[in-house]
């Protein structure tokens, strides 16, 4: 908002007083523009340009309206989009099942930015929570412009050792709530010709798969194949959909998932504030992965793997997830 606001400025002062100008080349050049010729023709540039700066306004203006909903908004990168989008005067949908943490998070964006918030304390694993937001948004008459797919955890362990209820969970929120999600939103973002879809997946889904987190790796997978998909059938539409594909970030994410204490997150450990301004910036932008969260060793092995035999990249990954006391 504030750079636009200067190149507003600066263009104003251009039309209106070219004498006091610096004497860099540039301006110079535009003063010469504004100076020359008779009285008709410089009001006539003055004319042009006031209208080009007009219409400028009035994009930025339309850009800072744009709302955004984000689920998983409570705390890590989904607060941290939250405050990002709410920076550039966007209001805001935020689900989480925290009502204090939403709460806290909507007082501060609120008065820090004069935008709204609208919270909603949903349990989004929950069968059919999907179709309640999306509900309770239309008796609300809300439209979505971007729609931020956040919610997802992860879990270590063998598969056959672990709780069936907790992957089962882990299914549902990761793949099945985000794709509901996406199939309720989707159809008036194409309608409008508008729209942004970032669904937040993990470089873990760009490897062959995830020993003693098979289940995590898969859904994640699932979200890059998914999101590849929509971009290629929405080109042409004016709608993007993007992946965001984060190494070990600085969240609740690790503790819930009992990884805090792998090789993985012994290493370096990424700001999600950083995660999420790469992020969003892919999102508008139109990008179709956005890779992120990894020192350049790891990008690296990433784009190599397909390249090296599964089973020798497989027992890497094994060891990485491995708690280590």
């Amino acid at each position: 908002m504030q750079v636009a606001r200067k190149t507003c400025a600066k263009i104003i002062f251009f039309i209106f007083c070219p004498n006091q100008l610096p004497t860099t080349a540039r301006t110079k050049t535009m003063a010469c523009l504004l100076a020359s010729g008779n009285h008709e023709q410089q009001m006539g540039f003055r004319k042009k340009i006031t209208t080009f700066v007009v219409n400028i306004t009035h994009q930025t203006s339309i850009a800072m309206k744009k709302t955004a909903l984000i689920t998983g908004a409570s705390s890590g990168i989904g607060a941290d989009l939250a405050r990002i989008h709410a920076a550039r005067g966007g209001d805001l949908i935020l689900i989480a099942r925290r009502q204090n943490k939403l709460e806290a998070l909507k007082e501060e964006l609120e008065k820090a930015h004069g935008i709204q918030v609208t919270i909603m304390a949903k349990d989004l694993s929950v069968h059919n929570a999907a179709e309640d937001v999306y509900q309770a948004l239309q008796e609300k008459n809300i439209a979505v412009d971007y729609l931020i797919n956040n919610a997802g955890f992860g879990g270590q362990g063998y598969f056959h050792e672990r709780e069936w209820v907790k992957d089962q969970t882990m299914i549902q929120l990761n793949i099945l709530a985000l794709t509901h999600l996406t199939r309720l939103f989707l159809p008036a973002m194409v309608a409008r010709k508008s729209g942004r879809i970032l669904n937040v997946a993990s470089s873990a889904g760009l490897v062959p798969g995830g020993p003693l987190q098979s289940v995590y790796f898969a859904t994640k997978a699932y979200v890059i194949s998914f999101t590849n998909g929509l971009a290629g059938e929405l080109e042409g539409t004016g709608v993007t959909a993007t992946s965001l594909c984060p190494g070990a970030t600085a969240t609740e994410f690790s503790q819930r998932g009992g990884l805090d204490k792998t090789e993985l997150f012994k290493g370096r450990v990424f700001s999600s504030y950083d995660v999420a301004k790469d992020g969003y910036e892919a999102m508008l932008n139109g990008e179709l992965v956005k890779l992120t969260a990894l020192e350049m060793a790891a990008k690296i092995s990433i784009k190599m793997s397909p390249l090296v035999p599964r089973k020798i990249v497989l027992r890497q990954i094994k060891e990485m997830q491995k708690i280590k006391e």
